[in-house]
């Protein structure tokens, strides 16, 4: 497992197993960065942290925190207040109730992890992995790390168990409030709903996610090697004005779209086995 180190060190509970773990950032940014410059002389622009009551640059060791009761009005908030607060998981992952593996709505799902065993807690980490992937169960816990209690599911993934933290029900934001189609706007004539049918049907295939890549940040890692190479970027096109279009005919044309699609794949599969057909032949011949 290609990991720097853990991020956070405990144990899982369920019931009375104890089971020690250690926790590990399971997903990474690769987004492409930038600073702020000064344009005339490309010097770096810097924050500084500034007392608004003295107007002027505070050193760290005097910075502290505060919750503002009421309207310029603070209760500071120390270290040692924090660390006083026991809800009773401290450096636990205490799964509370088992669900099934698709009860909870993707939109719950948070920051992923590797949960890894403690020397010595291999086998009751093995009975949990197996027992939660033949029952299809994942396991709903509570967790306090970085000075806060989160919500978290833990589930098998191969041969690892995952913890991926969960937002809590107020943290999700309903839907209400929201323009939807109601009434006329909601009926789908059947002509069109077979079309449409037809075409996830023609664009339906398996989740394969190394064959996704980011297109933006390729695209801005060429751009800046373009303005490296003293190249001007292209111009952008222009995007075409929206129109109100015939829904039935966009759907046919998307059909042939992929219908041609799908023929040069094939025909590109075909050409690239009767390749290697006759490359394994010539080499017995030989």
């Amino acid at each position: 497992m290609a990991v720097a180190r853990p991020v956070w060190k405990g144990a899982i509970s369920f019931g009375l197993v104890n089971i020690p773990v250690s926790l590990y950032l399971a997903a990474k940014s690769h987004r492409t960065s930038f600073h702020l410059l000064h344009a005339p002389d490309h010097g770096r622009i810097r924050y500084r942290k500034i007392c608004e009551l003295e107007d002027r640059e505070v050193p760290s060791e005097e910075i502290v925190r505060g919750f503002e009761y009421e309207k310029g009005a603070y209760v500071e908030i120390t270290d040692e207040d924090l660390d006083a607060i026991d809800i009773g998981i401290e450096k636990a992952i205490s799964i509370e109730r088992f669900v099934g593996e698709d009860e909870i709505d993707a939109f719950y799902f948070d920051r992923p992890y590797y949960l890894e065993p403690g020397k010595g807690a291999e086998r009751p980490y093995a009975l949990l992995h197996r027992a939660m992937r033949e029952t299809g169960r994942v396991g709903v816990a509570r967790v306090v790390f970085r000075d806060r209690e989160s919500l978290a599911a833990v589930r098998p993934r191969g041969q690892v168990l995952a913890l991926h933290t969960l937002r809590f029900a107020d943290e999700v934001r309903s839907e209400a409030g929201l323009h939807l189609p109601s009434g006329e706007a909601a009926e789908v004539p059947e002509d069109q709903l077979e079309l449409a049918r037809l075409l996830v049907e023609r664009l339906a295939g398996p989740w394969e996610p190394e064959q996704w890549e980011d297109r933006y940040e390729a695209a801005l890692e060429r751009l800046i090697a373009r303005k490296l190479e003293g190249v001007p970027a292209p111009a952008a096109k222009p995007r075409p004005p929206a129109e109100v279009v015939d829904l039935a005919e966009m759907l046919r044309k998307s059909l042939a779209q992929q219908g041609e699609a799908r023929g040069e794949l094939r025909a590109r599969e075909q050409a690239s086995a009767r390749r290697g057909r006759g490359g394994s032949s010539r080499k017995k011949g030989t």
